[in-house]
């Protein structure tokens, strides 16, 4: 992709040429986001980015490549100037990315639309992410393969289900998710003492036919029917279950972890204005209840009119303190070390 781009755009003088304090409005005529393909390309295009453009004649870019924490490793990289001007990532990307000044600190008088979203999940998130979406990680399964309504991870391992199962690669949020509801159903922690976790990890290995790193290619093996259960994300579980596929999803007795997905932008970034623009757009009610019934995902917002059909699977704000919440700061101390030992211990279990 070309990063170049068209500078800006100049707004007329507004009273008269050369008075003191008068100075042209630049805005940006582009910006690029950086984001998921599969289906999220195109609910976000129909529901959020076309209707921004028709607003705003702002050109959104859209950029779908890398995962979250690819894209952070980009910007990292880069010293904060990965050629992108938002990026969509999770809490633990945009808190890390706070702490080493790689991202803004989100200006709340021109974004105004974040007052208006839960200051707990606001609070997770840090001042440098903007929570546009609440998703929780499930434990998808085909219907027609597996008997009644499983209600515990323990699926994973169940010997009916070998060569059955696919995990995601650590490089996706949520192995490190499901390595930690392991961990703590085994005795272990969610940050601390992840022995169990690894342990249990390297048995669902086992019974996996590999790693996926992808969510559109991981979903592409439950669809095929090669697959029969695995971890994933409730919203692009609900996507499914809408198709007419024979699968369906839980939360388990055990618990879960949410995904708390976030809009950030780079310090570097060239059209800062704009991506504000955009993000303030993508918070406001009528963005956020066209985004979840289009994407079946939770909001940050309670004060959205949620569809009928979703209510009882997603996780309301009263029942936050119920899920598992892991310190997002400790894991991102800790990620590069529980890497090389899932690389070490779960990968090489595999099928």
């Amino acid at each position: 992709m070309s990063m170049r781009r068209l500078i800006v755009s100049l707004l007329p003088l507004i009273g008269i040429a050369g008075m003191a304090g008068t100075a042209d409005r630049v805005l940006a005529d582009q910006l690029i986001l950086n984001s998921y393909g599969g289906p999220y390309e195109d609910i976000i295009r129909e529901r959020i980015i076309e209707p921004f453009e028709a607003e705003t004649g702002i050109e959104v870019i859209y950029d779908a490549v890398g995962s979250s924490s690819q894209d952070y490793a980009k910007i990292k990289a880069t010293g904060g100037r990965p050629g992108f001007d938002i990026v969509v990532m999770t809490a633990a990307q945009a808190l890390q990315g706070c702490q080493e000044g790689l991202l803004v600190k989100l200006p709340l008088d021109l974004i105004g639309e974040l007052s208006a979203l839960s200051p707990r999940l606001s609070g997770v998130a840090g001042p440098c992410g903007a929570v546009h979406e609440v998703q929780y990680m499930s434990l998808l399964y085909r219907t027609d393969h597996v008997e009644g309504v499983p209600s515990s991870w323990n699926l994973l391992l169940d010997p009916g289900l070998s060569g059955r199962v696919i995990l995601p690669t650590f490089q996706n949020v949520m192995a490190v998710n499901l390595l930690q509801v392991m961990s703590v159903m085994n005795g272990g922690g969610l940050v601390d003492d992840l022995d169990p976790g690894f342990a249990a990890m390297a048995g669902i290995a086992r019974q996996s036919i590999g790693f996926e790193q992808s969510s559109a290619i991981l979903e592409s093996y439950i669809k095929d029917g090669s697959v029969w259960a695995m971890p994933f994300w409730n919203g692009r579980a609900q996507l499914l279950v809408d198709s007419g596929a024979p699968v369906d999803y839980v939360r388990p007795r055990e618990g879960t972890i949410p995904l708390i997905a976030t809009l950030s932008v780079p310090v570097g970034a060239e059209n800062k204005e704009a991506a504000f623009r955009f993000i303030d757009f993508f918070l406001r009610k009528s963005s956020q209840e066209a985004w979840v019934e289009g994407y079946r995902v939770g909001s940050a917002r309670t004060d959205i009119v949620v569809p009928e059909e979703l209510r009882d699977r997603q996780i309301p704000e009263v029942e936050l303190d119920t899920l598992l919440l892991p310190d997002l700061a400790l894991m991102a101390e800790r990620m590069p070390v529980w890497s090389e030992r899932w690389d070490r211990d779960v990968v090489p279990a595999a099928r």
